[in-house]
């Protein structure tokens, strides 16, 4: 299939480009460029590192991805779904720790496509994806109140996790700077009102620029990028972390979650594009650029990337039909780098904050929370609402982790209760034709009839299977059995056992193809005898009669 090819999807779209499309991508690239200026930097900060570090990234991994990636239009960068969880790293292990994390995630990353597991995200369940996704605006919103308040923290209070930052934000609610807040409120109205205006402009852009002019203009008191951090306005250079085991088996957690999240967050972002475009996106092939892509970030003094969505789709809808666009952002941003950066040391941390907000709002997919919840069986709702709220109080690690042990377990609970094991009654030819009717059943055969896959969770069901003093043949009806484990395949040999002790012949109609490889290889077939395993109810019941 083409989506299985491990080919960059440049070399395919190169064949039959034109001038044309050159000028479509071209436009695209640099409105796109335009986008990821102000949300580059936001995020960058919000993920608690300077502001050139989230243009690096969206320079250096953008780039990779786009020339190596597996999808048409997919624009890559830094995204909001990382902000805590690198914030996280950085405050605890520095830089140096979050470069060989990254460097981790990305060969994992590489190694998931070449052995060709992408197709494995897709049994990630909806309800966790979007429970964790909700999570993380809320974790955004609340590490952004402090800048749009403008609040003075207590000196010494730790706030690396999400409820040490709410405690922090109680404790000095009384310290709001009103400054701070007119120019987050100006900006977080603009970015609302803005979209209704025009398309072609980014509001977040226009913000940053009102902002900077309220408070260069109107001299308020209120911080701007360049009181709290040092800018840099120079191309990335190569750095090349100090390897050890320790060091590797220190940060090996945070490469894995930096993986997980990137593949699924990518994977999303191409099949929501392909959606878009009605086309496909080669899903193995794309992992091994986002690998690519975040080891040259972590190599360059970048961040964690992954496919954005909110870029991807502008990229779309500005006429970007292939990597070409993408790397086009990528250049665009150098020339931002080069000569704009110094200005950004002007922009004001409550305008980022209101930047982050919104990223914040359009990520939160509250409208599909509240749909699942109003809708959804009660074990997703439970899945959804407990993956939500241990993205917050504790982090995405433990959320992903315990969601996906309560939904397998659910599932399984699920899938226990369409199992059946019935006996036998009269049925009526006309609601069952391949039921039973009006057969001539002798007084001595017993038949019962299973349905639903038997595996560990309902296997028991097959212990309560009961004859009669005077049975002395069981015929046991498997059409609807798709599949066993090794536990029903167990309780299968305990009913033989029981049948033998009793003097009864066990019969079997209608195994299916997996039910019957499992009996096989166990042996229970030879065991039971082949002449008692019949394609058909009728026979089973011939044989049945004969004993």
């Amino acid at each position: 299939m083409e989506k299985d090819k491990l080919k960059p999807m440049l070399f395919t779209t190169m064949k039959h480009y034109s001038g044309k499309q050159f000028v479509s991508d071209l436009v695209a690239g640099i409105i796109v460029a335009i986008i990821a200026l102000p949300l580059s930097i936001a995020l960058a900060l919000a993920s608690g590192v300077g502001p050139e570090e989230g243009l690096y990234t969206a320079i250096v991994a953008g780039f990779i991805i786009s020339f190596l990636g597996g999808s048409r239009v997919q624009i890559a960068g830094p995204t909001a779904a990382f902000a805590t969880i690198v914030a996280g790293i950085v405050a605890t292990k520095g830089m140096e720790g979050l470069a060989l994390a990254t460097i981790f995630a990305g060969v994992i990353l590489i190694l998931m496509g070449i052995f060709r597991l992408g197709t494995l995200i897709k049994f990630i369940p909806y309800t966790i994806t979007t429970g964790f996704t909700a999570g993380i605006a809320v974790t955004i919103l609340i590490g952004q109140i402090k800048d749009f308040l403008g609040l003075t923290y207590p000196a010494g209070i730790s706030t690396v996790e999400t409820m040490d930052k709410v405690e922090a934000i109680a404790l000095s609610i009384g310290t709001i700077n009103m400054s701070a807040l007119l120019v987050g409120v100006i900006c977080l109205a603009i970015q609302i009102v803005w979209p209704k205006i025009s398309q072609k402009i980014p509001g977040s852009l226009v913000a940053v620029i009102i902002g900077i002019c309220m408070v260069k203009f109107l001299n308020l008191n209120v911080n701007t990028i360049g009181d709290l951090y040092e800018i840099k306005g120079a191309l990335p250079t190569f750095r090349l972390p100090a390897f050890s085991f320790d060091a590797i088996s220190s940060v090996a957690s945070d490469g894995f979650t930096i993986a997980i999240l990137a593949a699924i967050e990518s994977l999303l972002s191409c099949v929501v594009a392909d959606s878009m475009i009605d086309g496909k996106h080669r899903s193995n092939m794309e992992l091994i650029a986002q690998g690519a892509g975040n080891i040259g970030s972590a190599l360059f003094g970048g961040i964690p990337a992954t496919g954005a969505i909110a870029r991807t789709a502008a990229n779309i809808k500005n006429g970007g039909r292939t990597p070409v666009a993408g790397m086009i952002h990528s250049l665009c941003l150098v020339l931002v780098l080069l000569v704009l950066m110094p200005y950004a040391a002007l922009i004001p941390m409550p305008t980022i904050a209101a930047i982050l907000f919104m990223v914040a709002y359009n990520m939160c997919q509250w409208r599909t929370f509240v749909h699942l919840v109003m809708t959804a069986p009660k074990s997703d709702i439970i899945v959804l609402v407990l993956t939500f709220v241990l993205t917050i109080v504790f982090d995405l690690v433990v959320a992903i982790e315990v969601g996906m042990i309560l939904a397998c377990l659910l599932f399984m609970k699920r899938m226990s209760e369409e199992s059946r094991v019935k006996g036998w009654k009269y049925y009526d030819p006309e609601d069952d034709p391949d039921g039973p009717g009006l057969r001539d059943i002798p007084k001595h055969v017993r038949v019962y009839e299973i349905s639903g896959p038997m595996f560990f969770g309902d296997a028991d069901m097959i212990s309560r299977i009961r004859f009669k003093d005077f049975t002395r043949a069981l015929v046991i009806r498997m059409r609807g059995v798709p599949a066993i484990d090794a536990t029903a395949m167990h309780s299968f040999e305990q009913l033989y056992d029981k049948c033998k002790k009793n003097n009864i012949q066990l019969i079997f109609s209608h195994v299916n193809e997996q039910p019957m490889n499992t009996m096989e290889k166990d042996g229970f077939v030879d065991l039971v005898g082949r002449e008692n395993f019949k394609p058909h109810i009728d026979e089973a019941l011939k044989r049945a009669a004969e004993i």
